[in-house]
């Protein structure tokens, strides 16, 4: 029987599936990635994104009709 939880909330502190956790394969490439990329380069990569963000055009959200 497969466990299913939101990661999100019950694994803010740390995975608490361990080796049964749905999102394992992604654990090495993170990993890897925190390793090989200095903080520098992570900050530059955030600025960049929210200098992006904010200068997207708003995008609008209509309730469909019930």
């Amino acid at each position: 029987m497969e466990q299913t939880i939101n990661c999100a909330e019950a694994c803010v502190n740390g995975c608490v599936l361990g080796d049964k956790c749905p999102n394992i394969e992604f654990k090495a490439a993170t990993s890897k990635f925190i390793e090989e990329t200095s903080l520098d380069q992570m900050l530059e990569m955030a600025e960049e994104r929210l200098r992006k963000k904010m200068t997207e055009p708003p995008k609008w959200v209509f309730p469909e009709d019930s």
